[in-house]
């Protein structure tokens, strides 16, 4: 069960209710969840490869900007010419599939339209900073080097304080 204080934050931070959390998948440094691990099959049955969900609308503004900048473009060629960054995205590819197998399992979903499908792009493509980075946030540094380079690039998005102000939407309720 997800803490109703962090559902709460989750959806202010997305403007809707969030669906299908199984937990939090990581915690910025303000306190706030910024990145939810969510079941691989929503609650009205719909497949949903993206097991980590990106929920900070700074971060993600912050994301936005990179893959405005062509950063996905870049790493994309990159992926093509470095033969180690392609097997670390690869390694990446197969943590995430690992990880959304484990929490199927350990719910008791069963997910076949989705097999072997993971999200941003691996692991042949670049096509999603914000899955990335919440691939780095939520298992850690080290599993997606792109992800690490995303997290790299955004600086201390949470340095202003909260990106949203509970105690207002509280008040708007």
């Amino acid at each position: 069960m997800i803490d109703p204080a962090d559902e709460a934050a989750i959806a202010a931070q997305l403007g809707r209710a969030p669906r299908g959390i199984a937990e939090v998948g990581h915690r910025c440094p303000c306190s706030l969840p910024d990145v939810v691990t969510t079941e691989p099959r929503l609650p009205d049955g719909t497949p949903f490869p993206t097991t980590y969900y990106l929920t900070c609308p700074r971060a993600a503004s912050r994301i936005g900007t990179l893959e405005g900048s062509g950063l996905m473009k870049e790493m994309q060629d990159r992926l093509g010419e470095d033969p180690e960054l392609a097997g670390a995205y690869r390694h990446a590819h197969e943590a995430y599939l690992q990880a959304r197998d484990a929490l199927a399992a350990k719910i008791g979903q069963s997910v076949p339209e989705i097999d072997g499908v993971s999200a941003g792009g691996m692991p042949d493509r670049v096509k999603c900073l914000h899955v990335l980075a919440g691939q780095a946030l939520a298992q850690g540094r080290g599993v997606n080097p792109l992800g690490d380079e995303v997290l790299d690039r955004l600086g201390a998005w949470w340095e202003s304080g909260p990106c949203v102000d509970l105690e207002l939407e509280d008040e708007e309720q």
